[in-house]
């Protein structure tokens, strides 16, 4: 899920009023607390709600030069326009992780499936299902701590809203940490 630089190539994709972008950027704020290195740009499509939302995140411990993602080796797909946009690069060992919820099951050695959407439904929620699934990503990959993870939801969000994201958050990790990684 990464390569030798520790560099991590991520692409969050769905639709417009899932979180993504906001995800992406507080994934990259969360890395740069760490002192790494991130680059981050969105795409909305011609709707903001409903139609193709992405962000490109770049995360890594070296300088980046090139400002777009070129090899994703994390994407995170939340609809199944997104998915099958972003599948090919499973191929090249890319880890894909989408929602069940939302998304026909798929096999494969890089694809992970879990149902982000129902899960955060029982947390009473939708909304948070974008904070469950990079909790599941975090987990697998390393590619940040939970703990800067959680210190940047806190700053973004007060009160059951700051909790809720946080729950998410670690509800994710427990799924993440907790199946073997491939």
């Amino acid at each position: 899920m990464k390569d030798k630089t520790n560099t991590y190539e991520i692409i969050l994709a769905g639709s417009g009023g899932q979180g993504l972008v906001s995800s992406g950027i507080m994934l990259g704020e969360a890395a740069i607390l760490e002192g790494k290195q991130v680059m981050q740009a969105t795409s909305y499509g011609i709707s903001q709600r409903g139609g193709l939302a992405s962000a490109e995140v770049i995360i890594s411990s070296a300088e980046i030069l090139f400002q777009h993602v070129q090899n994703p080796n994390l994407v995170l797909a939340l609809t199944e326009e997104s998915l099958n946009l972003y599948l090919p690069p499973a191929q090249s060992g890319a880890a894909i992780f989408y929602d069940t919820t939302l998304i026909q099951k798929h096999e494969g050695s890089n694809l992970y499936g879990y149902p982000f959407t129902e899960m955060a439904n029982e947390l009473g929620h939708p909304g948070v299902a974008n904070i469950i699934a990079l909790g599941v990503m975090i987990g697998k990959s390393k590619m940040i701590k939970y703990a800067s993870m959680e210190r940047v939801l806190r700053k973004h969000f007060s009160g059951k809203v700051c909790e809720m994201n946080v729950k998410a958050l670690h509800q994710g990790r427990s799924i993440g940490e907790g199946e073997k990684n491939k």
